[in-house]
């Protein structure tokens, strides 16, 4: 069965950067409901866009933890 859980995230192009280039590897967000999670930078490869990462998405994650989809929402 899997989680859930949606975060708003606004990294700049150049935030990012460190993310890509490995000086940072983990991403702290706010859910939705208030929780702080982390996860692994490497995630957000599906979703960066010319100005960074920007907007709501769903992370999905198996009970165990491990990642299995991001999407964009609205």
């Amino acid at each position: 069965m899997s989680q859930e859980v949606i975060v708003d995230i606004y990294i700049s192009a150049d935030e990012y950067q460190r993310y890509y280039r490995g000086s940072a590897s983990r991403v702290v967000a706010t859910t939705s409901d208030g929780r702080t999670v982390q996860f692994p930078a490497g995630i957000l490869q599906r979703v960066v866009g010319h100005d960074g990462v920007r907007g709501r998405f769903a992370i999905r994650f198996s009970q165990a933890g491990k990642f299995e989809s991001i999407e964009r929402l609205g």
